[in-house]
């Protein structure tokens, strides 16, 4: 396990903070905080608590509409249930099944290329409509581990039948994944084309569950639920894997049974041949060039659809800096694609509602730069309403947290009942960790977002993956371990300023902010204590080297 216990410490330590503080009873508190009119009226707004309060509100008015987005989401969910797609219940069927390709763009993936290649070869569908591109961009010894695989699937062997597998390497490695998957393209046979990153596992029914939806007409992409092979690996990893059910239930599912545009995810999903062509192919511009395509694709009108009962299986990040770097990529090419993208998208003819949730979904990662100023506001805001009497803070703030917090306590407890309905009450006590992970991921990921939003160019970070078997994790963090940097040792300096405040706020009696604020500290010292105790520890028992630059391909 990881070392999850300093944040568990954390938060026992600073509730004990709160059984040590002196009790007179809830109606003597009530009485001397909320009775007492002794001081009424004695508070007068000036220029200074102006300037200080409304930049507070803004961003908490922010927040709050992206809040609400989330419970939009639920309702959309809900609301459009009986729109939703099934792979049982496709609208129509190919008499002659369509050629199928499925291009695996790989990057230094020594340790999972077996495992990938070998799903593939056992996918259920008719061999003389079906092949595998293997897309290497590898500078290590995986070209030789990959090729070596590929000729024996090839040729065959006792179990297995000789594969149609192809393997494609490149050196110059331009464009990154989507110049390898651009130029996979442009020697592939299929009309349909399957896409799956290194530490995807698809189960042998998944072609025959996806292919037949593209006989509907207009039908340009097809997204599959992404499930996780390592769930139970970590409480990390349970905090993960909490996080994309919320992404692929309601989110997608939202979106998808509402009718309005959402993405393709990178894998896992497939697509119409003529709707990558015709919407200008892969691009790399972008660090998330599937969301850029799945917006170009749908503009020129084809459709999407999701499947949320077929399930692919993949491996989640097992340590903090690969989830901080996966996570910052994400947040970086989103809103890259949003200045690309979204003035078509407001331009076009597409409905008032389409282009309000493509705003929401495109620019989502706005909210990390406004925690940074809100981390920054909370202190004196938190000193200048308390002045201004509980009436005011019950009317204006409380609404305001509820839109902007609660709501993510909602959203991913509903996508586990979704999931799970016998036990996603477990999810309670994943809650405040899962809030925590958001808090303490601020750092990176708007650091992200501003090279973004000022233009900065960086390559494509890839995350990496260990594989489940034994000994298989060792050698892979020796190998593509990558560097920790400063942000862990802010992180943990900010979670030692939010324990100050915490301290502040039981010294004055402003109990009621105690565990909103016990969430930035157990947040910030999560993502930093982790980062660097999983780095240094596990680098100095390995003895491993580790890589400051990021990688090229992969999720």
């Amino acid at each position: 396990m990881p070392l999850e216990n300093p944040a568990l410490f954390t938060a026992r330590y600073l509730l004990s903070l709160l059984l040590l503080v002196p009790q007179h009873g809830l109606m003597h508190y009530y009485k001397s905080h909320y009775a007492d009119k002794t001081f009424q009226g004695l508070y007068r707004a000036n220029l200074f608590d102006t300037c200080l309060l409304v930049p507070y509100f803004i961003v908490m008015v922010i927040l709050a509409f992206y809040g609400i987005h989330r419970y939009q989401l639920v309702y959309l969910y809900y609301k459009h249930k009986r729109k939703a797609a099934h792979s049982t219940e496709p609208p129509a069927h190919f008499d002659d099944l369509p050629f199928v390709t499925i291009q695996l763009p790989i990057y230094n993936e020594q340790f999972v290329i077996d495992r990938l290649i070998d799903a593939c070869c056992r996918i259920d569908y008719p061999r003389d409509r079906f092949e595998i591109q293997l897309l290497d961009d590898s500078t290590d010894e995986t070209t030789t581990v990959a090729r070596d695989i590929v000729e024996r699937y090839a040729n065959g062997f006792d179990g297995m039948p000789p594969q149609p597998i192809h393997y494609l390497h490149r050196t110059n490695r331009y464009g990154y994944k989507a110049g390898a998957l651009d130029e996979g393209l442009k020697v592939a046979k299929g009309s349909l084309i399957a896409i799956f990153d290194a530490d995807f596992v698809p189960p042998p029914q998944w072609v025959n569950q996806v292919v037949h939806h593209f006989a509907e007409p207009g039908v340009g992409m097809v997204q599959t639920r992404w499930t996780h092979l390592n769930r139970n690996h970590s409480f990390l990893t349970q905090v993960e894997a909490i996080l994309l059910d919320g992404h692929f239930v309601l989110e997608h599912g939202g979106r998808s049974r509402a009718g309005v545009y959402f993405n393709f995810n990178g894998t896992a999903g497939m697509w119409q041949r003529a709707a990558i062509d015709e919407a200008g192919g892969w691009q790399h511009d972008t660090l998330t060039e599937d969301t850029d395509l799945s917006y170009r694709a749908q503009l020129k009108g084809w459709k999407f659809k999701y499947l949320q009962d077929v399930e692919c299986p993949a491996e989640l990040p097992i340590e903090m800096t690969a989830f901080k770097t996966q996570q910052a990529r994400w947040a970086k090419g989103l809103i890259q694609t949003s200045k690309k993208i979204l003035p078509r998208v407001l331009k076009s003819d597409a409905p008032f509602h389409t282009k309000l949730e493509a705003w929401y979904h495109l620019t989502a990662n706005i909210s990390y730069p406004l925690m940074i100023i809100l981390s920054t506001l909370l202190m004196p805001a938190m000193i200048i309403r308390s002045y201004q009497g509980w009436v005011q803070m019950c009317l204006i703030d409380l609404p305001l947290f509820m839109a902007s917090t609660m709501s993510i306590s909602s959203f991913y407890l509903t996508s586990q009942r979704e999931l799970y309905p016998g036990k996603w009450y477990k999810t309670f006590l994943y809650l405040p960790f899962l809030m925590s992970l958001g808090i303490g991921l601020t750092i990176t990921n708007t650091k992200a977002v501003m090279e973004a939003l000022f233009g900065i160019k960086s390559a494509f970070a890839r995350t990496p993956k260990y594989s489940n078997k034994k000994g298989a994790q060792t050698q892979a963090k020796k190998k593509y371990r990558k560097r920790l940097g400063i942000i862990p040792f802010i992180e943990i300096a900010i979670g030692c300023g939010f324990t100050w405040i915490v301290w502040y706020a039981i010294s004055t009696d402003n109990y009621f902010t105690v565990p909103f604020l016990i969430l930035f500290v157990v947040g910030y010292w999560y993502t930093g204590l982790l980062s660097i105790f999983q780095g240094l520890f596990e680098r100095s028992s390995s003895g491993g080297e580790h890589h400051e630059k990021p990688y090229g391909v992969g999720v």
